[in-house]
């Protein structure tokens, strides 16, 4: 626990000079945007202590509110602390876990096209009309509530539709909202310590507007998304390696509460995480690519957004489930994934545009299903992506159905040198590009020889991806460190 400084104690005396009323919260948020909202309202923000990167705060709603016009271009841009001495632990980040993201693999080819093909877009534009229906889901609402608790159900009777006993499906109950987060735990056969989380907000609206937020966009396309991926799941009798966690957040739009409440309890009972993908908002095409990897170095894992990369190009690059991507970066705050982050658990957070393309209409009366042009396309995109996610990295006990095959393309790093050699007469190597932990490309090169050698002297230490592509559009990948 952490020694609280004397002018922290001090500070209890003047708090009272500072509130206008008991809605103060005690917060974390980016060091700049403590330091701006101090010299535009010094009377509605205390700044406890700081990091080089974070401050722990007691701030008004109005401070708070005013964050999303510091650059933070979605989400609240604060994490919400019960009180001053867990704001000032926040400061405190987790180590990093064990977890090797380079160590994923792809390799259950076979489950993964059968899953993805089976993406129904009517199933995701019916989970969106129906939370949209609540007309508020905002956490101190009685719809609010009881949405958490429908969600709920409604996981439960699939799971049990299903004759799945062995899977549960539970509340995660917060002491500071009678809003509920709700977690569906698909058990590992053989890991069953080792958990793969995909999760997303189930809450609308914010501080403004608490009594119409419908909120389709922000987050019931995301629950959409969640919603379907459990159907598929359930419906070809997944038995993961892993245990999968599906998670419904609640109170995301007053401070990420559901997911620090939870992310927090699992690092305190050293829970073993091995990956986070969070789904906040995916069904708004804003931008000329299909996905926006959020890659934040400080708030997202680099090497698991490599990672997607990687779940892209093998599965998405061709054929009949195209997904085309790009980057973006969103600030401190900006969803849950940044709960699971500053807790040590590697999370990336694929968004449905580039920040500022994404849906101007979120946080308005206007973020309705009939905004977005009544469809739900681009949602069953991040459902083939999760389904990849989630499979790849739990893996699947039935391998009978899948047999990896040895690969046309041998790749190897030595010497500060990616080398290749094609095995295959009949299939010519068309292109590679190295990807950065950013997502950036850092080489490429196309009209390549069938062997070669491509320097990479100019590039610094680091974890990087390699795609090669060939004439007929299939990828093939090499992860790799420089140091």
């Amino acid at each position: 626990m952490r020694k609280l400084p004397l002018f922290v104690f001090i500070s209890l005396f003047t708090t009272g000079l500072f509130a206008q009323n008991s809605e103060w919260v005690y917060a974390t948020i980016d060091v700049q945007n403590a330091q701006n909202l101090k010299a535009n309202h010094p009377n509605q923000i205390q700044i406890l202590e700081s990091t080089s990167l974070v401050s722990a705060v007691y701030m008004s709603p109005e401070a708070a509110m005013e964050l999303k016009d510091y650059g933070n271009l979605h989400g609240p841009g604060y994490i919400f602390r019960k009180n001053q001495e867990a704001a000032l632990n926040a400061l405190d980040f987790a180590p990093q876990g064990n977890t090797n993201v380079l160590d994923f693999t792809i390799t259950e080819d076979a489950y993964v096209n059968q899953c993805i093909a089976m993406v129904n877009e009517t199933n995701i534009e019916n989970t969106i009309l129906n939370l949209q229906n609540y007309g508020t889901r905002f956490h101190t609402k009685p719809s609010g509530v009881q949405a958490s608790l429908d969600i709920k159900a409604n996981w439960e009777n699939m799971v049990n539709t299903a004759g799945r006993s062995d899977i549960s499906v539970e509340f995660f109950n917060h002491d500071f909202t009678n809003q509920k987060s709700v977690i569906v735990s698909i058990p590992g056969t053989e890991f069953p310590d080792e958990i793969v989380v995909i999760g997303g907000h189930l809450d609308s609206g914010d501080y403004w507007i608490q009594n119409n937020a419908p909120g389709a966009d922000d987050n019931a396309s995301g629950i959409g998304t969640l919603t379907e991926t459990l159907r598929i799941l359930l419906e070809t009798n997944f038995q993961p390696k892993r245990t999968v966690q599906i998670m419904g957040y609640a109170a995301e739009e007053v401070g990420l509460y559901g997911s620090a409440d939870i992310a927090e309890n699992y690092s305190l009972n050293d829970k073993n995480v091995l990956a986070v993908m969070q789904l906040d908002m995916t069904n708004y095409n804003g931008s000329d690519f299909d996905i926006a990897i959020i890659s934040d170095a400080a708030y997202t894992s680099g090497e698991l957004n490599l990672f997607l990369i990687d779940l892209m190009e093998h599965y998405n690059s061709s054929g009949d489930h195209p997904i085309t991507y790009g980057i973006s970066y969103c600030g401190y705050g900006c969803s849950d994934h940044v709960s699971w982050t500053e807790n040590g658990y590697p999370a990336s957070f694929p968004f449905e545009a580039a920040m500022g393309e994404d849906n101007p209409n979120i946080h308005t009366t206007n973020d309705t299903y009939a905004a977005m042009g009544s469809t739900s396309i681009h949602s069953t995109k991040f459902v083939k992506l999760a389904l990849e996610f989630v499979i790849e990295v739990a893996k699947v006990e039935n391998m009978s159905t899948n047999e990896v095959q040895a690969s046309d393309l041998l790749i190897a790093v030595k010497d500060r040198n990616l080398i290749y050699q094609l095995n295959s007469s009949s299939v010519k190597m068309e292109s590679v590009t190295v990807f950065d932990t950013g997502a950036r490309k850092m080489i490429e090169k196309k009209n390549l020889n069938a062997n070669g050698s491509i320097s990479l002297q100019e590039i610094p230490n680091g974890f990087y991806i390699a795609i090669f592509k060939d004439a007929n559009g299939k990828a093939y990948s090499k992860k790799f460190l420089i140091k």
